[in-house]
């Protein structure tokens, strides 16, 4: 399962997206992420300071 930003936790900050190695993570007013691409490799999530992103159910 893909990856998931919490609308509530997600400041917008980019960090998460410059470091997805596939380019899963769109911008917006909270960031999202495109299941269809994501890999699961958890890169995002390590790197979010607000700890916003969490693995999918």
């Amino acid at each position: 399962m893909a990856y998931k930003i919490s609308a509530d936790t997600c400041v917008a900050c980019g960090t998460c997206q410059s470091e997805c190695p596939t380019g899963a993570i769109k911008e917006g007013d909270v960031y999202s992420i495109d299941p269809a691409i994501c890999i699961d490799c958890g890169t995002c999530a390590d790197a979010c300071p607000t700890g916003a992103i969490t693995p999918g159910e």
